[in-house]
């Protein structure tokens, strides 16, 4: 049964792949600088959850826990290793209900041996849960990913999440790896960050709507769709926003609809300190394979040095120097949430 359910979760993903929605990203424009500073050298390094990443996005969790889950893992992995990106796996559940499954995750592994590989598992899994996910994996750091919309509307879903903090807690303060705690599509508003940073959490991805959106996925799996929640969320635009003044006391990683260059440098402006790629990657892959997805993401190496270029920094962090032009739906949301829009737009007066 899982491993239907996590090929259904692949198949509906690629169908959402094919669609256009309009973005938030693209309410943002940066100010544009005529007589940008001369940079010498531009670096694309960063750091997130203890670990010095060359590129500042990865490949962020998707697969794990089938045949055909093992074979796009190999793929993402041999991606990974020949760009130098940082990789997650999908969900290690299937392989802690099932050891048989564990080869469709450590296929990683075997593949990209010397990589900076994450492992993933659901806030309801305890820490020796988490020690194992790690050791399947010989795992970098973990991510504990938040999926109640998801798992609320997914037919054989959890219902019962009052453990989900304790164990946060249990594992972020005990694992011998770092922790950060994902969304999966569904965004983080600042009262969550908070909860999260109480938990103990130092690194955190708000994986906003924009993205794979799971909601529609598990309607696509129901008899009756509740098609009214669709749209369920925030965006990953709204929640770095809502985010931002947190960021001295947490590491943010953008996810959830990030699709080219220009969307990244807009997230790291917004205080996303890496960007993490889970459906622009598999859109990738299954359009070209892998070579194609290598060639792009090569690409986008380039592509984004040139917009540090333009924009006169040399280092991802002096993003947020760089001011801002919000559109009309932006500025509302801000005033909504008592955000002063200046953090955003006047950073140079």
């Amino acid at each position: 049964m899982t491993s239907i359910r996590k090929d259904d979760h692949i198949r509906l993903a690629l169908q959402q792949s094919d669609e256009n929605p309009i973005s938030d990203f693209d309410r943002i424009r940066f100010v544009h600088r005529s007589i940008p500073n001369n940079k010498e050298s531009i670096s694309l390094q960063t750091k997130i959850a203890g670990l010095d990443l060359n590129f500042p996005f990865y490949i962020n969790a998707m697969t794990g826990g089938s045949e055909t889950a093992k074979k796009i893992n190999t793929q993402l992995a041999q991606v990974a290793k020949q760009t130098g990106l940082a990789m997650a796996t999908g969900s290690l559940s299937a392989a802690l209900k099932d050891v048989a499954q564990e080869s469709s995750y450590q296929i990683v592994r075997q593949t990209f041996e010397d990589g900076i590989i994450f492992a993933n598992i659901g806030a309801n899994r305890t820490l020796d849960d988490a020690r194992r996910a790690v050791d399947i994996l010989k795992a970098n750091a973990l991510q504990i990913h938040l999926n109640a919309p998801q798992e609320i509307v997914m037919p054989e879903g959890d219902r019962d999440f009052h453990l989900w903090q304790a164990n946060i807690s249990d594992i972020v303060r005990n694992l011998e790896v770092e922790v950060i705690v994902k969304e999966v599509g569904f965004g983080m508003s600042r009262e969550t960050a908070k909860q999260l940073i109480q938990l103990g959490v130092k690194t955190l991805d708000v994986s906003g709507r924009g993205g794979t959106n799971f909601i529609r996925i598990e309607n696509a799996r129901r008899p009756i769709a509740l098609e009214y929640l669709d749209e369920w969320g925030l965006s990953t635009v709204e929640s770095l926003m809502d985010c931002y003044a947190l960021s001295d006391k947490v590491d943010v990683i953008a996810s959830g609809g990030i699709r080219h260059p220009l969307d990244m440098a807009k997230a790291f402006a917004l205080g996303a300190k890496a960007i993490g790629l889970s459906g622009t990657i598999l859109n990738l892959l299954h359009s070209g394979g892998v070579n194609y997805a290598v060639s792009v993401i090569e690409n986008w190496k380039d592509e984004l040095q040139m917009i540090m270029l333009m924009l006169g920094i040399s280092h991802i962090e002096e993003f947020g120097s760089c001011d801002l032009i919000l559109d009309q739906a932006l500025i509302r949301w801000c005033e909504q949430r008592k955000i002063p829009i200046q953090m955003f737009t006047l950073r140079n007066l």
